[in-house]
């Protein structure tokens, strides 16, 4: 199962500057549970963001630079070779970025989107793709209100590729 994870805004906001564009500790918390102990494939901008390999998880990134080398990380030029390299992961996640999240979609190369939604919109300079609901049916939904930690209303939100 390859599965894009993605945390987008109502406008479809991924990002500004090469950063998040808000704080959820119940996203972080929840990413950190869902992708612990697998492979995580990102592009090298997802990667220099993030700055080091997350614990407990096998890094991918991606570049088009073959010279690119970050110590404790997997490095190649492709999504499909980063695929290749993951292949004995049952669960391979695709972090990012917006370009690697379009390509993945574009080629058919995922089963699954599990996406947190913030229920506000934000200036970004990045944008997750267009989810085509003749593509991907929603098969979970949890609603959260805002409190004291996360700022915004935000819904958790499993899609499937529809056969």
């Amino acid at each position: 199962m390859i599965t894009i994870i993605a945390a987008i805004a109502k406008n479809n906001a991924l990002g500004k500057d090469n950063d998040l564009i808000w704080y959820l500790p119940a996203d972080l918390k929840r990413f950190k549970n869902i992708t612990s102990g697998h492979h995580i494939l990102m592009g090298r901008n997802t990667f220099e963001s993030i700055g080091k390999p997350l614990p407990n998880r096998t890094t991918i990134i991606i570049s088009r630079n073959d010279k690119y080398l970050k110590e404790g990380c997997l490095t190649t030029n492709s999504l499909e070779k980063a695929i290749e390299l993951a292949k004995e992961d049952q669960e391979i996640y695709i972090i990012g970025g917006a370009q690697i999240y379009k390509y993945a979609m574009e080629n058919k190369l995922v089963d699954a989107l599990d996406i947190t939604l913030v229920h506000h919109e934000f200036e970004a300079d990045v944008f997750f793709p267009e989810i085509d609901l003749k593509i991907w049916k929603e098969v979970s939904r949890e609603d959260f209100k805002a409190d004291e930690k996360n700022k915004f209303d935000y819904s958790f939100v499993s899609y499937r590729k529809v056969n």
